[in-house]
């Protein structure tokens, strides 16, 4: 079963940038369809971006809160995703989770947390000074 492991997280103060990391167990991410998902102190775990897998149908997509600021890719390997988190405001606080789709997922770009089949554990980022 497909494991997904999370890192890059930690305190930055507000305007700086962190850059996320979501490594698959085995094989490739790269037709997995992709989402990002945080959960602030107290809240429930809201959608942050997704990124569909290869294909022509490809898409990325944020919300509107970090449109801009965050950029969500994948690396040459194609076994890990990044999310790179820029101009950081204390609003930004949480925990982290990257999701993964399994293939075929060339138009998938979900903002539904149950439309994932698997889960990182999740990697905390606190802003502040």
């Amino acid at each position: 079963q497909l494991q997904l492991v999370e890192s890059g997280g930690g305190l930055v103060q507000p305007g700086g940038s962190l850059r996320l990391a979501c490594t698959a167990s085995e094989g490739t991410l790269t037709d997995h369809g992709i989402g990002w998902f945080r959960q602030g102190p107290g809240k429930e775990r809201d959608w942050v971006s997704c990124m569909s897998g290869r294909g022509t149908r490809g898409s990325t997509r944020y919300t509107e809160s970090v449109q801009g600021r965050f950029t969500s890719s994948r690396d040459g390997a194609e076994n890990t995703v990044y999310l790179q988190l820029s101009s950081l405001q204390p609003e930004d606080t949480g925990v982290y989770f990257c999701a993964a789709r399994s293939p075929p997922a060339t138009a998938f770009c979900s903002v539904y947390a149950d439309r994932y089949d698997y889960w990182g554990q999740g990697t905390q980022v606190t802003v502040s000074s």
